[in-house]
């Protein structure tokens, strides 16, 4: 079927009213042409959102930390066979509110340059690489396989240079230069486009001067132009207002729509749209600019099957029973196990449980739903929260479990007539009575996440700075001083990189959980037990402090991010520890230089799971390195695989001014191990990465 076709056949047929009418979130039933209402606003960051009751998968910063493609992939499809048993099931209730459509405002690509950003969590962290690989692969898993007909339609966001500060986005202008556009903010974007994602959603902020949702440069000239982008554009909600009201780049709302439009936005998220018609009548606006964005929303909606074109009954007949099903669930505690990160480990870990007979479970995440939840999240069917993930190992070996919630998250007592630090006694008395702490501490998606969706109580949900908030630095202080003797281990929920300096000398064990999804307990008791062996890796780089950060505002990528960065950080991005150890060798490089080959060992004494990364370090480049190649690999004890590892295109060349490549003539050197191969990464992974010269 010609869906740009059949598209234009019904837009003829339409009054200006009727058209206006389309280009709202919420878009208007049109019965005499058999067009129903239709509701664009869904989200499915790490699960179907805000509709009730789906898997919950890690929050995607945590699914990152797998460094597998694949595996994101089988969960985005998971998502999206949901994602089509939930509508299909609402609209047979005549359902069609807001959450419960097929267009899913997901992935968020944006690149995690700065740690205090609260949104950083929704994304992949903070390599262009990394991000490109999984956010095409969670696309294709949304969109399915079929060419014709869409499974659901994925949106990459926020198009672009967008990563706060949240309280000034509205009205902030984001300055970078040529090169760190192209090679920084941009190339995530261009794969998801060349991997047909159908829907692109522009950012809040400015960026040299021009709105996002209404950018020559952005939406014309790269997007559209360069790029051929033939999907839709929307806008990020109610940022097209932002155009007269804080952008003061319009007078008016009729002239912020004339300007999205006419630069390529064809949705809106938000009611400013509805000024379409004044704009038409007042010459402002052509109603074939109008008719181009109304075409392209009904072309997305042919391709999901459900406005007059092909339906796939393999979509259409999921049944609704594989919401949250034990089939879903099964991945999803696959993902979780894969998800935390060992940072630490003195040899402490793993705890052995047999030998406890009191162990403490202290902090403000411990016992905490909203910390596995992050932000656009759905509701599970069962949660499990670290305190019940680690009691249901302690009663198989009767080992008794004392809890103390130690502080509150952020607020100085959890009790309004109580003294401060209220809850840090009985904390400390859990410590001297037990064997062995695990303390759980960090933040949650109501004080760390998006401006209007946190609580506010510090800058809109960004971090003021890396620090531990409320008491929890006094708390942990107290409690390694208590347990003086005893292995402490320290579980980090947050959704970003926290300075904990302090941890790594005085605590003996340290996982960073991220926001784990509904069993994040379960698999971090998992790990902590030895019932699984961490496999995952630092998709962002932790600072030893705020000092160590450029201002927030600057989008320079100067000093931010490990290729850029030129001190020593606590820990790098790519870490990650194991229960066992791995050796790589016999590194060669194809022909054509676009592949390596290596092999690697498992030669510890259990199994375990690792991550052969690839890093090029090339001539006369402000970067120190970057990474441009990925290969997860699962071993046996005394087992060993020769891995092939294809390289970025773009590995031994950069993007000019124009988005161009050009080739980096010289000697590049690729390194190829299990971490960056910097000494502060050799030091902590206990490996040095091969290197071989390719000249190009």
């Amino acid at each position: 079927m010609d869906y740009k076709q059949k598209s234009k056949e019904l837009i003829s047929q339409m009054n200006l009213s009727e058209k206006v009418s389309q280009l709202l979130h919420y878009a208007a039933e049109i019965e005499r042409l058999g067009i129903p209402a239709y509701n664009w606003w869904s989200e499915a960051l790490h699960g179907v959102a805000r509709a009730g009751v789906s898997t919950m998968f890690p929050q995607a910063i945590a699914m990152a930390a797998t460094f597998d493609k694949e595996l994101l992939k089988a969960v985005a499809d998971c998502i999206s066979t949901e994602g089509r048993a939930k509508y299909h099931a609402f609209v047979k209730e005549d359902d069609r509110d807001i959450y419960k459509g097929l267009s899913f405002w997901s992935p968020n690509i944006n690149i995690f340059r700065d740690p205090r950003w609260g949104r950083g969590h929704e994304t992949y962290g903070e390599d262009p690489y990394l991000t490109a690989e999984l956010g095409v692969a969670f696309i294709q898993g949304i969109q399915g396989d079929d060419k014709k007909t869409l499974k659901a339609i994925a949106c990459a966001k926020h198009f672009a240079v967008h990563s706060g500060p949240e309280k000034d986005r509205h009205s902030f202008d984001a300055i970078c230069d040529s090169y760190d556009l192209w090679n920084t903010y941009l190339p995530q974007f261009e794969a998801a486009v060349n991997a047909g994602v159908e829907s692109v959603m522009g950012a809040y902020n400015r960026f040299l001067g021009e709105p996002c949702c209404g950018s020559q440069l952005l939406l014309v000239d790269i997007l559209r132009g360069k790029w051929k982008f033939d999907g839709h554009v929307v806008s990020d909600c109610w940022a097209i207002e932002d155009f007269h009201k804080h952008h003061y780049v319009t007078a008016t709302p009729a002239d912020s729509v004339a300007m999205a439009v006419q630069k390529g936005c064809d949705l809106c998220c938000g009611d400013v749209m509805i000024m379409a018609a004044e704009a038409v009548n007042s010459g402002k606006l052509s109603e074939e600019a109008i008719d181009t964005a109304v075409e392209r929303l009904l072309v997305s909606r042919m391709k999901l099957g459900l406005l007059g074109g092909k339906e796939n009954k393999k979509y259409t007949k999921i049944p609704y029973e594989v919401v949250d099903c034990d089939e879903h669930n099964e991945l999803n505690l696959e993902i979780t196990r894969r998800s935390p990160i060992l940072l630490k480990n003195d040899g402490a870990l793993p705890l052995d449980f047999k030998a406890l007979k009191k162990i403490a479970v202290i902090g403000p995440n411990a016992d905490s739903r909203r910390a596995l939840e992050g932000n656009y999240n759905g509701t599970a069917t069962r949660y499990v929260t670290v305190l019940e993930g680690i009691r249901a190992i302690a009663e198989k070996t009767k080992t008794q479990v004392l809890f103390s919630e130690g502080c509150h998250l952020f607020r100085p007592k959890t009790s309004v007539l109580a003294k401060d630090d209220n809850r840090v006694s009985e904390a400390v008395i859990a410590a001297k009575e037990s064997d062995a702490v695990v303390l759980v501490l960090g933040l949650d998606a109501d004080i760390e996440g998006e401006e209007g969706d946190t609580g506010n109580e510090f800058a809109s949900g960004d971090k003021i700075d890396l620090n531990l908030t409320g008491r929890q630095q006094y708390l942990l202080e107290r409690v390694t001083e208590a347990a003086a003797g005893k292995p402490v281990i320290l579980v980090m929920i947050t959704g970003s990189a926290m300075a904990i300096s302090y941890a790594d000398t005085h605590c003996n064990g340290i996982i960073q959980a991220f926001y784990p999804g509904a069993l994040g307990g379960q698999a971090i008791a998992e790990i902590i037990a030895g019932k699984v062996n961490p496999s995952g890796k630092l998709p962002i780089t932790f600072y030893r402090s705020t000092d160590d950060l450029p201002p927030f505002w600057n989008y320079s990528m100067d000093n931010r991010t490990y290729r850029y960065y030129q001190g020593e950080t606590l820990y790098p991005f790519g870490f990650g520890l194991s229960y066992t150890k791995f050796s790589v060798e016999d590194l060669e490089v194809s022909a054509d230089s676009r592949s390596v080959s290596v092999k690697v060992k498992n030669i510890g004494k259990k199994a375990g799971r690792e991550v052969v990364q690839v890093y090029v370090q090339s001539p006369n480049q402000k970067e120190k390195y970057r990474l441009v190649g990925i290969a997860p690999v699962q071993l046996a004890t005394n087992k060993s695989k020769k891995l092939t590892i294809e390289l970025a295109t773009d590995t031994f060349s950069r993007r000019d001014w124009k988005g161009d490549f050009y080739t980096l003539e010289g000697g590049h050197v690729l390194h190829v191990g299990f971490g960056q191969p910097d000494g502060r990464s050799v030091e902590l992974v206990g490996v040095t990465p091969l290197s071989v010269e390719v000249v190009v």
